[in-house]
């Protein structure tokens, strides 16, 4: 079974909830927050098995063109710019979907790869980094994505918020788990969270995390429109000790790691 775990917005204790349930059932943990991964921080280990992430970007081959345009007009991106004489190509804002080379009449553009992140992992755990100004988390996302293995169970950190990738980390998910606090912010970006997932027509429920600092609304909000509250995380001090110190709680707290197994069982 696959699992993503995500969130309206950052700092909900997503990664939190997301390390905890893999530990708790011996399940594969993918961190598809590509851009900040963090997984690692409370996992702690010695990723050897790196695997570069590249996209396509065009070469142009000026013996060829002859600077007719039909391939900046097609680049929504506006990735390439023709000139009289030349042909620019801006490598950061190239999507490599490959239309260029498609509409170009005289054959003149070929690819090259370009390394936009990296995958690393050890078999149990994999994470995806995305290098630092690159634009596009997707390509990242997808390729932790193919460490999926449908015989294992596997746990996935989606990254914060309803962005592309978002989506493209819970898609194909068996079950959703939404991390939420019981604040007004909490419950605003959970809404949002909410309504991919009805789009998307992915089950979910909801963990709240931090319980006890705000008020009932996200309670009120799931009893209103039926949504399953799978567990509570209460604003404990030694939850918090633990976290600062980029410790699982589960690991010391063996009575939550029961709680754990006892949530994948609901879900299952």
């Amino acid at each position: 079974m696959i699992i993503a775990v995500a969130s309206g917005k950052g700092g909900t204790g997503k990664t939190t909830v997301a390390v905890n349930l893999a530990l708790s059932i011996d399940a594969v943990l993918l961190d598809c927050d590509v851009e900040e991964p963090n997984c690692n921080i409370f996992l702690k280990k010695d990723l050897k098995d790196i695997e570069d992430v590249t996209l396509d970007v065009p070469v142009i081959n000026f013996k060829k063109c002859n600077f007719c345009g039909k391939c900046s007009e097609f680049c929504e991106y506006n990735a390439l710019a023709v000139t009289k004489e030349n042909v620019l190509v801006f490598k950061e804002l190239c999507h490599g979907c490959g239309g260029c080379k498609l509409v170009c009449p005289e054959d003149a553009i070929t690819y090259e790869k370009r390394k936009i992140g990296e995958v690393a992992g050890d078999g149990s755990f994999y994470q995806g980094k995305l290098n630092i100004g690159e634009a596009m988390a997707t390509p990242v996302v997808s390729a932790v994505k193919k460490k999926i293995d449908r015989r294992k169970d596997t746990v996935i950190d989606a990254p914060p918020g309803a962005s592309c990738p978002v989506i493209e980390s819970v898609s194909k998910s068996d079950y959703c788990i939404l991390v939420t606090e019981p604040t007004p912010f909490g419950l605003s970006d959970l809404r949002i969270a909410v309504e991919v997932l009805e789009k998307l027509g992915i089950p979910y429920g909801i963990v709240i995390n931090r319980d006890g600092i705000g008020n009932e609304k996200v309670e009120e909000y799931c009893k209103e429109n039926n949504i399953p509250i799978l567990m509570k995380i209460p604003y404990e001090r030694k939850i918090a000790e633990l976290y600062s110190r980029g410790v699982p709680f589960t690991l010391e707290m063996p009575e939550w790691k029961e709680r754990f197994r006892k949530l994948y069982e609901a879900i299952r």
